[in-house]
Protein backbone atom coordinates (compact mmCIF):
# COMPACT_ATOMS: atom_id res chain seq x y z
CA UNK A 1 0.00 0.00 0.00
CA UNK A 2 1.24 3.40 -0.94
CA UNK A 3 2.24 5.85 1.85
CA UNK A 4 -0.20 8.36 0.32
CA UNK A 5 -2.95 5.60 0.37
CA UNK A 6 -1.79 4.62 3.75
CA UNK A 7 -2.34 8.60 4.53
CA UNK A 8 -5.73 9.17 3.19
CA UNK A 9 -6.77 5.59 5.10
CA UNK A 10 -5.29 7.27 8.30
CA UNK A 11 -7.72 10.16 7.83
CA UNK A 12 -10.52 8.20 6.80
CA UNK A 13 -10.64 6.55 10.46
CA UNK A 14 -9.84 9.70 12.27
CA UNK A 15 -12.08 11.46 10.14
CA UNK A 16 -15.87 12.83 12.41
CA UNK A 17 -17.42 11.50 9.27
CA UNK A 18 -16.83 7.75 10.21
CA UNK A 19 -20.27 6.35 11.44
CA UNK A 20 -19.68 5.37 14.52
CA UNK A 21 -21.57 7.85 16.47
CA UNK A 22 -18.72 9.75 18.43
CA UNK A 23 -20.60 13.31 17.93
CA UNK A 24 -23.19 11.93 20.49
CA UNK A 25 -20.74 11.62 23.46
CA UNK A 26 -18.88 13.72 25.20
CA UNK A 27 -17.46 11.61 28.12
CA UNK A 28 -18.41 13.91 31.26
CA UNK A 29 -17.37 17.25 29.65
CA UNK A 30 -20.79 17.70 29.77
CA UNK A 31 -21.98 17.59 33.26
CA UNK A 32 -18.53 19.57 34.17
CA UNK A 33 -19.90 22.05 32.37
CA UNK A 34 -23.30 21.73 34.54
CA UNK A 35 -21.21 22.36 37.32
CA UNK A 36 -19.06 25.06 36.66
CA UNK A 37 -15.86 23.02 36.34
CA UNK A 38 -15.86 23.73 32.92
CA UNK A 39 -16.95 27.66 31.86
CA UNK A 40 -14.49 29.10 29.32
CA UNK A 41 -11.59 28.39 26.94
CA UNK A 42 -8.94 27.84 29.33
CA UNK A 43 -11.08 25.81 31.74
CA UNK A 44 -11.69 22.89 28.72
CA UNK A 45 -8.51 23.35 27.76
CA UNK A 46 -7.13 22.39 31.47
CA UNK A 47 -9.88 19.39 31.47
CA UNK A 48 -9.57 18.27 27.97
CA UNK A 49 -5.35 18.22 28.03
CA UNK A 50 -5.42 16.87 31.73
CA UNK A 51 -7.56 14.00 30.48
CA UNK A 52 -4.91 13.82 27.36
CA UNK A 53 -1.80 13.88 29.62
CA UNK A 54 -3.19 11.34 32.42
CA UNK A 55 -5.77 9.52 31.26
CA UNK A 56 -6.34 8.59 27.50
CA UNK A 57 -2.33 9.04 26.42
CA UNK A 58 -1.56 6.53 29.32
CA UNK A 59 -4.00 4.38 28.93
CA UNK A 60 -6.23 4.43 25.90
CA UNK A 61 -3.19 5.24 23.77
CA UNK A 62 -0.66 2.23 24.65
CA UNK A 63 -4.15 0.32 24.42
CA UNK A 64 -4.17 0.80 20.89
CA UNK A 65 -0.83 0.24 20.06
CA UNK A 66 -0.66 -3.04 21.55
CA UNK A 67 -4.18 -3.90 19.71
CA UNK A 68 -2.76 -2.91 16.09
CA UNK A 69 0.25 -5.20 17.21
CA UNK A 70 -1.73 -7.78 17.85
CA UNK A 71 -3.74 -7.39 14.84
CA UNK A 72 -0.78 -7.62 12.70
CA UNK A 73 0.45 -10.37 14.26
CA UNK A 74 -3.07 -12.20 14.05
CA UNK A 75 -3.03 -13.10 17.30
CA UNK A 76 -6.84 -13.51 18.24
CA UNK A 77 -6.25 -14.15 21.83
CA UNK A 78 -4.38 -11.02 22.56
CA UNK A 79 -6.69 -9.17 20.72
CA UNK A 80 -9.68 -10.88 22.81
CA UNK A 81 -7.53 -9.94 26.24
CA UNK A 82 -7.56 -6.70 25.63
CA UNK A 83 -10.60 -5.77 24.30
CA UNK A 84 -12.25 -7.40 27.73
CA UNK A 85 -9.23 -5.05 29.68
CA UNK A 86 -10.60 -2.51 27.80
CA UNK A 87 -14.38 -2.99 28.29
CA UNK A 88 -13.35 -3.86 32.44
CA UNK A 89 -11.62 -0.61 32.31
CA UNK A 90 -14.89 1.76 32.02
CA UNK A 91 -15.77 3.62 35.07
CA UNK A 92 -19.30 4.14 34.51
CA UNK A 93 -22.29 2.71 32.69
CA UNK A 94 -22.32 5.28 30.31
CA UNK A 95 -18.86 4.81 29.20
CA UNK A 96 -19.67 1.57 28.53
CA UNK A 97 -22.18 1.48 26.64
CA UNK A 98 -20.52 4.26 24.28
CA UNK A 99 -17.34 2.03 23.53
CA UNK A 100 -19.43 -0.88 22.95
CA UNK A 101 -22.15 1.49 20.77
CA UNK A 102 -19.58 2.15 18.80
CA UNK A 103 -17.65 -0.90 18.72
CA UNK A 104 -21.08 -2.46 17.31
CA UNK A 105 -21.43 0.53 14.91
CA UNK A 106 -17.68 0.15 13.37
CA UNK A 107 -18.40 -3.78 13.36
CA UNK A 108 -21.15 -2.97 11.32
CA UNK A 109 -18.95 -0.49 8.70
CA UNK A 110 -16.13 -3.22 8.25
CA UNK A 111 -18.99 -5.46 6.67
CA UNK A 112 -20.49 -2.33 4.63
CA UNK A 113 -16.99 -1.37 2.81
CA UNK A 114 -17.47 -4.85 1.05
CA UNK A 115 -14.07 -5.39 0.96
CA UNK A 116 -13.17 -9.16 1.06
CA UNK A 117 -9.67 -8.81 2.29
CA UNK A 118 -11.77 -7.09 5.74
CA UNK A 119 -12.99 -10.77 5.99
CA UNK A 120 -10.60 -11.63 8.58
CA UNK A 121 -11.62 -8.87 10.82
CA UNK A 122 -15.12 -9.20 10.51
CA UNK A 123 -15.19 -12.53 11.49
CA UNK A 124 -12.44 -11.88 14.72
CA UNK A 125 -14.67 -8.94 15.73
CA UNK A 126 -17.76 -11.32 15.55
CA UNK A 127 -15.87 -13.93 17.84
CA UNK A 128 -15.69 -11.14 20.27
CA UNK A 129 -19.36 -10.52 21.36
CA UNK A 130 -19.23 -6.88 22.92
CA UNK A 131 -16.70 -5.07 20.53
CA UNK A 132 -15.02 -2.02 22.15
CA UNK A 133 -14.28 0.71 20.32
CA UNK A 134 -10.52 0.91 19.84
CA UNK A 135 -10.25 -2.75 19.61
CA UNK A 136 -12.35 -2.65 15.68
CA UNK A 137 -10.43 0.68 14.98
CA UNK A 138 -7.11 -0.96 15.44
CA UNK A 139 -8.25 -4.02 13.41
CA UNK A 140 -9.07 -1.57 10.75
CA UNK A 141 -5.68 0.05 10.98
CA UNK A 142 -3.73 -2.58 10.87
CA UNK A 143 -5.69 -4.00 8.11
CA UNK A 144 -4.42 -0.62 5.95
CA UNK A 145 -0.61 -0.99 7.18
CA UNK A 146 -0.45 2.07 9.18
CA UNK A 147 2.09 2.62 11.07
CA UNK A 148 1.37 2.27 14.67
CA UNK A 149 2.69 5.73 16.23
CA UNK A 150 0.53 7.51 12.50
CA UNK A 151 -2.35 5.43 14.31
CA UNK A 152 -1.79 6.32 18.22
CA UNK A 153 -1.18 9.87 17.16
CA UNK A 154 -4.80 10.23 14.99
CA UNK A 155 -6.42 8.32 17.15
CA UNK A 156 -5.81 10.57 20.45
CA UNK A 157 -6.49 13.63 17.44
CA UNK A 158 -9.82 12.05 16.78
CA UNK A 159 -10.15 12.22 20.56
CA UNK A 160 -9.44 15.52 21.25
CA UNK A 161 -11.28 16.57 18.35
CA UNK A 162 -14.31 15.29 19.55
CA UNK A 163 -13.82 16.65 23.15
CA UNK A 164 -13.64 20.06 21.43
CA UNK A 165 -16.57 19.65 19.55
CA UNK A 166 -18.12 18.72 22.79
CA UNK A 167 -17.05 21.64 24.37
CA UNK A 168 -18.13 24.38 21.68
CA UNK A 169 -22.10 23.01 22.07
CA UNK A 170 -21.93 22.68 25.50
CA UNK A 171 -20.34 25.63 27.17
CA UNK A 172 -20.31 27.04 24.26
CA UNK A 173 -17.76 28.12 22.88
CA UNK A 174 -16.73 30.14 19.58
CA UNK A 175 -15.30 28.54 16.68
CA UNK A 176 -12.11 30.80 16.71
CA UNK A 177 -11.71 29.17 20.39
CA UNK A 178 -12.02 25.46 19.09
CA UNK A 179 -9.28 25.84 16.93
CA UNK A 180 -7.08 27.12 19.26
CA UNK A 181 -7.51 24.69 21.45
CA UNK A 182 -7.55 22.07 18.62
CA UNK A 183 -4.01 23.49 17.98
CA UNK A 184 -2.56 23.56 21.68
CA UNK A 185 -3.54 19.59 21.62
CA UNK A 186 -2.09 19.03 18.76
CA UNK A 187 1.26 20.11 19.38
CA UNK A 188 0.71 18.21 22.38
CA UNK A 189 -0.31 14.23 20.75
CA UNK A 190 2.83 13.84 18.87
CA UNK A 191 5.15 13.27 22.18
CA UNK A 192 1.85 11.49 23.92
CA UNK A 193 1.82 8.88 20.84
CA UNK A 194 5.67 8.55 21.43
CA UNK A 195 5.11 7.52 25.08
CA UNK A 196 2.37 5.49 24.07
CA UNK A 197 4.14 3.57 22.17
CA UNK A 198 7.19 3.04 24.95
CA UNK A 199 4.58 2.43 28.05
CA UNK A 200 5.11 -1.44 28.95
CA UNK A 201 1.50 -2.61 30.43
CA UNK A 202 2.43 -2.34 33.74
CA UNK A 203 2.42 1.20 34.00
CA UNK A 204 -0.85 1.44 32.00
CA UNK A 205 -3.09 3.96 34.30
CA UNK A 206 -6.71 5.81 33.34
CA UNK A 207 -6.94 6.83 37.43
CA UNK A 208 -8.55 10.00 36.72
CA UNK A 209 -11.36 10.37 39.62
CA UNK A 210 -12.81 13.74 38.90
CA UNK A 211 -13.29 11.77 34.94
CA UNK A 212 -15.15 8.97 36.30
CA UNK A 213 -17.04 11.41 38.86
CA UNK A 214 -18.23 13.31 36.03
CA UNK A 215 -19.29 10.51 34.05
CA UNK A 216 -21.25 8.72 36.88
CA UNK A 217 -22.99 12.41 37.55
CA UNK A 218 -24.00 12.64 34.06
CA UNK A 219 -25.55 9.20 34.24
CA UNK A 220 -28.67 11.51 36.29
CA UNK A 221 -28.02 14.82 35.00
CA UNK A 222 -31.61 16.40 34.08
CA UNK A 223 -30.82 18.29 31.37
CA UNK A 224 -28.19 17.26 28.72
CA UNK A 225 -27.61 17.17 24.84
CA UNK A 226 -25.07 13.98 24.61
CA UNK A 227 -25.45 10.37 25.97
CA UNK A 228 -22.40 10.73 28.07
Amino acid sequence: MSSSLQLARLLQLASPALPVGAYTYSQGLEWAVESGVIRDEASAGRWIGDLLHHGIGRYEAPLVFALVRAWTAGNVSEIARLNEEFLASRESAELRAETAQMGFSLHRLVRDLRDPGLAGVESTLAGLGEIAFPTGWAGLAAYWQIDPEAAVAAYLWSWAENQVMAALKAVPLGQAAGQRLLASLGAAIPSAAVDALKLPETEWSNFTPAFAIASARHETQYSRLFRS
